[in-house]
């Protein structure tokens, strides 16, 4: 593996791991990713089968050979704070560790090399670089994109690079945060006749969830599992009054044969008889079908290998959902290993994702 260099120029000519290690080098956590999109966007402009447009600091690149399909290769370029883990460093045992090595520096890599080695693929590609998706859903970079420009992101079907560990993972279950209230009164502990717990009225709701039983519905032969937990509970004013209100704070991950609208419905019907004051929903990001069945996901799967499985997280497939193109998970990280100050990535893994993407979009 070659040395950091200075400055923030991408070689295309490395191969898949070599530049993994020089985007790991990049450092690039989310809200500072100005330097590496430029370096994305030197680099891909230098490429003359490649048609570029920036969008803030999204970069996204387009083949115009008038294929029959247009695939989607999308990956995001930020990372979570680092840990002391960069510079990369390559192992004896051909492990390279640092930050963004699963998440997802291997399957920008990966992207990144599909472009300058297939330059005549047997479907156009629009390959997707984009900010922020570590942090809040309003700042995601890819979510911009969708909003100001959806024509970039017209697509028969689409490929994310989340990590997967070299195995297809189809759609993505969806989140939903609530908080959940209670009210009481105040009064001094020494005379709680005179007032009303509120953290005790919120027994009914930890009763109801303890009780809970999650559905593990089939899609497209893939079993996804839900499940609705308290992740939060804050109330409390002093060690001698009684407490007025309390909040319980509930993540619920929901199947993708469930819409926005009936995942929400459902939370309130579970909880209908609870003693429930206020009900708000704190966060929400919708789920996204496997979309296995359709031809151009039938020839990616034969192409690649393996069998599917789903993906019990929320990743960026959702927002390709809403626009209507199915997707899919497909990178070379391990999703077990994201955000750990001990991140890293095989290399043979990443080479055995490249290799299959080429051989899907070459054959």
């Amino acid at each position: 593996m070659p040395e950091t260099k200075p400055g923030t120029t991408l070689d295309l000519t490395l191969d898949a791991p070599e530049l993994t290690a020089r985007l790991v080098d990049i450092p690039s956590v989310s809200g500072t990713e100005k330097p590496l999109a430029d370096a994305v966007e030197e680099a891909l402009r230098a490429l003359p089968h490649l048609t570029v447009e920036r969008y803030g600091n999204n970069v996204v690149a387009r083949t115009d050979l008038g294929r029959a399909e247009r695939i989607i290769l999308a990956g995001h370029i930020d990372t979570v704070p680092i840990a002391d883990n960069v510079p990369s460093r390559l192992d004896e045992n051909g492990i390279l560790w640092g930050c963004g090595t699963t998440d997802m520096k291997s399957g920008v890599a990966v992207q990144l090399r599909i472009a300058v080695t297939v330059p005549a693929p047997n479907r156009d590609l629009t390959f997707v670089f984009y900010d922020n998706e570590e942090v809040a859903a309003d700042l995601n970079g890819l979510g911009h994109v969708a909003a100001a420009r959806p024509d970039l992101l017209e697509a028969d079907f689409a490929v994310l690079l989340e990590p997967s560990d070299a195995q297809v993972e189809g759609g993505c279950q969806g989140t939903l945060r609530i908080h959940l209230r209670t009210e009481g009164e105040r009064a001094h502990s020494a005379r709680s006749w005179m007032g009303s717990n509120a953290i005790h009225a919120a027994a009914p709701i930890l009763a109801r969830l303890a009780a809970y039983e999650p559905r593990r519905p089939v899609i497209d032969g893939l079993e996804y599992r839900e499940g609705l937990n308290a992740v939060a509970i804050e109330g409390g004013v002093a060690n001698n009054v009684i407490p007025d209100a309390c909040t319980v704070v509930v993540n619920y991950r929901y199947a993708p044969d469930r819409s926005e609208a009936e995942a929400v419905a459902h939370v309130r019907e579970v909880f209908a008889d609870c003693g429930i004051r206020e009900f708000v929903v704190d966060d929400h990001s919708g789920a996204a079908l496997p979309g296995l069945s359709h031809p151009a996901a039938a020839a990616f799967m034969a192409a690649v290998g393996g069998t599917a499985q789903p993906k019990f997280g929320w990743t960026d497939v959702s927002r390709f959902g809403a626009l209507g193109v199915p997707a899919v998970n497909y990178g070379p990280g391990d999703a077990l290993l994201a955000h750990k100050r001990d991140e890293h990535v095989a290399v043979e893994r990443i080479t055995h994702c490249e290799n299959r993407l080429r051989e899907w979009l070459t054959s």
